[in-house]
């Protein structure tokens, strides 16, 4: 089907489960959120394919190693990944939409490039000048995590500390809630990913895809 704008109720369906993460008000609102929440964010994901394919999560959240955690997730999140290693994310909640892209989690391979281009001059300076100027354009720089201090092998002085104690780098945007009831939607997420086209350059070059095993790859 055809995207056009998510719905008042999709929005207010996230607000009560924030009220009620239950088994029953799940159960009891299961098609609801299959109509109101999940096919609409596939049609905007059909329209948005040359960032895809994509790949919508689960909207359980995995209890196995955290009995805290309330058993659904309150909003719904997409991810796509182009061949040159970049992902492009995009997440509805009760307070809005959220769209970025970069490198989220970098594994150990593509942080000990990631922290070599940084360290380098010129491609330090030109990811610092293009992380400054996402900023003035309104993004948020974003990662996964970062250290408390100096990676191991850099002095804590470093002129683009801030760059080298991330694990990951993201540009991304946050929408609020009033503006989603169109299909103008579509135009902003690309317009968002578009915008971070000269970072998801800069990484695809100088990080790239990780070489490594899954089970090595997160050993950091």
């Amino acid at each position: 089907m055809a995207f056009r704008g998510f719905s008042g109720d999709a929005l207010a369906f996230f607000a009560e489960l924030e009220a009620d993460n239950t088994k029953t008000f799940w159960l009891a609102n299961k098609l609801r959120y299959e109509s109101e929440v999940k096919q609409p964010t596939l049609a905007m994901l059909e329209a948005l394919q040359e960032f895809g394919p994509f790949h919508t999560f689960r909207p359980y959240n995995d209890l196995r190693f955290s009995k805290n955690r309330p058993p659904y997730k309150t909003h719904i999140g997409s991810y796509g990944e182009s061949e040159g290693g970049t992902g492009y994310y995009v997440a509805l909640s009760a307070t809005g939409l959220m769209a970025g892209g970069g490198y989220y989690q970098m594994a150990n391979d593509q942080l000990a490039r990631f922290r070599t281009a940084i360290d380098a001059d010129e491609s330090g300076d030109e990811i610092a000048d293009i992380c400054a100027q996402l900023t003035t354009n309104g993004y948020e720089i974003g990662a996964s995590d970062r250290l408390k201090t100096a990676p191991r092998g850099y002095r804590k002085d470093h002129p683009r500390i801030e760059l080298l104690r991330r694990k990951g780098l993201t540009g991304g945007r946050t929408f609020a809630a009033d503006g989603l009831h169109t299909p103008d939607v579509v135009a902003t997420v690309r317009q968002t990913w578009l915008g971070i086209a000269t970072m998801a350059e800069w990484l695809d070059t100088h990080v790239g895809p990780s070489m490594l095993a899954p089970e090595e790859a997160q050993m950091f």
